[in-house]
């Protein structure tokens, strides 16, 4: 039996080449945030592959919105802690 889902990483970088105008649009700082952004999607490939959705978009906004929730916590303890230092004086 032949596969009938492509292998993964080839059709994210499908689809990832598939906003190449969309990406051509955007400002230069724009653009920049999205090689980030698009970054993240690669960074989580691994686990896109694993969860066997035929829209690659769905993984890809939600290998974003990962990234960016541990980006806030990130923010959150260091705010914390500078608080703490703030308090402990």
């Amino acid at each position: 039996m032949g596969r009938t889902v492509p292998a993964f990483r080839p059709a994210l970088e499908i689809e990832i080449q598939s906003w190449e105008e969309f990406r051509r649009g955007l400002n230069p700082d724009d653009r920049r945030t999205f090689d980030d952004l698009i970054s993240y999607t690669r960074n989580h490939a691994d686990a896109g592959s694993l969860a066997a959705r035929p829209e690659l978009t769905q993984f890809m906004f939600m290998a974003m919105l990962i990234e960016h929730h541990n980006e806030i916590n990130r923010l959150r303890e260091y705010i914390k802690s500078l608080e703490d230092k703030i308090t402990a004086h």
